[in-house]
């Protein structure tokens, strides 16, 4: 997540949870709380999620929503979980997506990581 503020200007903060909004990590700001943050992203990414599928767009990947302030990113993480990031008024969106492809593909596999026999 942090590699994702050296490549693309404006990131804010980031925060990645389980699908139902249970916190799995940060990088925010004090001024954020990321436990509530990880919930309201999951209902939203939630609600997104039942309108691609109510309307035939298919799998959701992502959402953006726009503030006056800047924006929030929402990344769907396979079926499990999600990324959101937020930006400020000056961060480029579409570089945003471009280079969040790989972080969610390694977020992705370290999730769906199978415990060693035994452990």
């Amino acid at each position: 997540m942090r590699g994702l503020r050296e490549q693309v200007t404006g990131i804010t903060d980031t925060a990645v949870a389980a699908a139902d909004g249970l916190l799995i990590a940060a990088d925010t700001a004090d001024s954020i709380e990321p436990e509530s943050l990880a919930a309201l992203a999951a209902a939203g990414l939630g609600l997104a999620r039942r309108t691609a599928e109510a309307t035939a767009r298919g799998v959701l990947r992502q959402t953006v929503t726009y503030g006056s302030h800047g924006c929030a990113a929402f990344y769907a993480v396979g079926d499990t979980a999600l990324m959101v990031v937020l930006g400020d008024e000056g961060m480029d969106v579409d570089r945003l997506h471009r280079a969040t492809r790989p972080a969610l593909r390694r977020i992705d596999s370290i999730l769906t990581e199978k415990a060693p026999e035994g452990v």
